[in-house]
């Protein structure tokens, strides 16, 4: 079989390295950084294309010969490579964060004959399908709470946060407003918000405040009470409601000593110094996952612990594997017929095929990345 992972950054290259371990497929992979290309065809041995992935042409000229395709590319090309992926009639697993509505490819997906699955990563991705699985399992869903972030194993002041990514797309999460589910209702509330202190099995204390992660299951599931919070060192959430609050995250262009500037473009070039992870440095992805219900007259609460590092033997960052990873194995059950579903797929779906959610799980057994559940009766 035939596949294509469409962005070679840290996750895209880790999916294609995985899927590049099964001898039943052929792995190609397209970025328009040519070094990373290169890099990767040294590491894994697979064929590189370079290619311009904003170009919806392009895109639907290298997938044309595929059997399934990856999206691995950032969110402000997401829309438009799915978008392309499926009018080329090609089945695919994506993990772009992108800002538009998935769901809205829908109806193009079903007559396309496409399963397009998104945002099959950690959170969004392992999240959902968690709460769509436990979801299925429950006669009555009351809430579901989704607590998710990735750290440094080393905290050093003033931040102790890291990433691997552009700033502005951690930014953008401290500006958008944070949509939740309150008494069966969408509510709004501004992001860094509900500010609470959550301990954590071999981590301890952290803090957890409201961000607009919730996506598709806005949309997707009858439950009353649903909501998403990032997990931060304490005090973080501080530091960033200051800058926010400042001016300093605004998109407004000023004048400074007669040069025009955004103040979002001038933080994130700053802060990028200080967040920037280095390579091989160490850390962490930690997520817990929480649904109340009732089932059979009793009340319910299932909780779902993750836990993963940096994997040191392999140099892979824990961010790329809890999101790859997830990736990596719903391209292959789809390239091989185990998972079929017409149209624009979210993971909250998956979880309510008990087999595929049960294979998924056991996949990731097989990587060391581990969900730990524990359901008790209260």
């Amino acid at each position: 079989m035939k596949a294509i992972v469409l962005g070679c950054g840290l996750v895209g290259g880790l999916i294609a390295k995985d899927l590049a371990k099964d001898k039943d497929f052929q792995v190609t992979v397209a970025d328009i950084d040519e070094k990373k290309l290169e890099k990767l065809a040294k590491e894994a041995g697979m064929q590189g294309v370079k290619a311009d992935l904003s170009n919806s042409k392009a895109i639907k000229k290298i997938v044309a010969e595929q059997d399934i395709v990856i999206g691995a590319v950032p969110g402000f090309l997401g829309f438009n490579m799915l978008r392309s992926v499926i009018e080329a009639g090609k089945n695919m697993v994506d993990i772009s964060f992108m800002a538009e509505d998935a769901l809205s490819l829908d109806e193009l997906a079903k007559k396309k004959g496409v399963t397009a699955v998104v945002d099959m990563g950690v959170a969004p991705g392992m999240s959902h399908m968690i709460v769509g699985y436990v979801n299925s399992l429950l006669d009555e869903t009351e809430s579901a709470t989704i607590l998710v972030g990735g750290l440094p194993v080393i905290r050093e002041w003033p931040y102790e946060y890291k990433i691997a990514w552009s700033p502005k797309d951690v930014i953008e999460e401290y500006i958008r407003p944070a949509r939740l589910i309150e008494g069966e209702k969408i509510v709004e509330k501004p992001a860094l918000s509900d500010l609470e202190l959550v301990n954590l099995p071999k981590i301890g204390t952290l803090e957890a405040f409201n961000t607009d992660g919730l996506r598709s299951l806005l949309y997707t599931m009858k439950v009353p009470c649903m909501k998403e919070k990032t997990l931060r060192y304490p005090g973080y959430a501080e530091k960033m409601r200051t800058l926010r609050e400042a001016g300093f995250f605004s998109d407004k262009t000023i004048e400074v000593g007669g040069m025009k500037i955004r103040p979002i473009d001038f933080t994130a070039k700053l802060l990028f110094s200080k967040w920037e992870l280095k390579e091989y440095e160490e850390e962490l992805t930690v997520m817990r996952v929480i649904v109340h219900g009732k089932k059979e007259g009793k009340r319910l609460c299932y909780t779902y612990d993750l836990l993963d590092y940096y994997d040191k033997t392999a140099k892979a960052t824990s961010m790329s594997r809890t999101t790859g990873f997830p990736c990596a194995i719903m391209a292959r059950l789809i390239a091989q017929g185990e998972y079929q579903h017409l149209g624009v797929c979210p993971p909250e779906y998956i979880g309510k095929e008990h087999k595929v959610y049960q294979k998924v799980m056991k996949e990731l057994e097989k990587r060391n990345v581990s969900y730990k559940e524990n359901i008790i009766e209260v």
